[in-house]
């Protein structure tokens, strides 16, 4: 009887486990669909709807490819709310939507995390997990650094950069990897002090433009080739590359033409 009762424990565990999986992947009760629908409103530039759709598959069904793209999503409203002031710590406490963005930010973050751990923990060779680990800790950095200039994140960095260079090692052709490891390289090469570079394990423009121009050619699904192109025509802009920018805005406002970060560059640069 004892032994009978362990196997049906150590069988429903497994049951649980597997609902767990289907779960994330975003196969029960259409969350497939409302992922989409986010993926779609991000990439338009509705971060708003974006972070709105994410809400209930992060929390709710703990979807951690719904929590990376909800922090991402609120990231970049905050980014935009906050737009280029010097004194990022005044323009923080004036914007009075950002504070409930940020506690947002953190319950999808730690969501995200959480989970993260917890399915690598049992299954250490989920490769899709731990980039979506290596992600959200990002997204982190780009907030909490980048955004808001605050000298934080560091071990948030370290466990991203190592994550993403697993996930690289064993699977070199993972494309979203290959982005994430390239804005890396040109973020700490172009925006980080000689000294501080060096803290950070070093970068190297030249190798993540490569890298990112690689991974927008590279043979993938449609929303991984779309975050492929919207980094190499952000780097493009960076590098004053505006003929080259131009092409592939042209791409990217085809498949989202709402998008009006697109619109205006297109309006201001491209003479067609």
């Amino acid at each position: 009887m004892a032994s009978n009762t362990a196997l049906q424990r150590s069988m429903m565990g497994a049951v649980l486990w597997a609902l767990a999986s289907i779960a994330s992947a975003g196969t029960i009760s259409g969350q497939g669909d409302a992922l989409e629908a986010a993926q779609r409103a991000y990439y338009n530039a509705r971060y708003d709807d974006a972070a709105a759709l994410t809400l209930e598959p992060c929390l709710t069904a703990g979807d951690i490819g719904a929590c990376e793209l909800r922090t991402a999503a609120l990231l970049f409203q905050i980014k935009r709310a906050l737009g280029d002031q010097v004194d990022k710590e005044k323009a923080w406490k004036q914007c009075v939507p950002c504070r409930e963005w940020g506690v947002a930010f953190e319950a999808a973050l730690t969501r995200g995390q959480t989970l993260a751990r917890a399915r690598l923990t049992a299954h250490p060779d989920d490769q899709a997990t731990r980039f979506l680990l290596g992600k959200l800790d990002l997204n982190f950095v780009w907030l909490y650094l980048g955004t808001l200039g605050r000298k934080t994140g560091w071990s948030e960095y370290w466990e991203a950069r190592k994550t993403l260079d697993e996930v690289l090692k064993r699977d070199p052709t993972h494309v979203r990897a290959r982005v994430a490891r390239g804005w890396i390289d040109y973020i700490v090469d172009t925006r980080m002090p000689r000294g501080t570079r060096w803290l950070l394990g070093g970068g190297n423009k030249k190798r993540g433009l490569l890298a990112i121009r690689q991974a927008a050619e590279a043979d993938a699904d449609f929303f991984t080739r779309v975050e492929a192109r919207f980094a190499l025509w952000d780097m493009q802009v960076r590098e004053k590359d505006f003929p080259a920018a131009v092409v592939t805005a042209r791409t990217l406002v085809t498949d989202f033409p709402e998008n009006q970060e697109l619109n205006r560059f297109l309006a201001t640069h491209d003479s067609r």
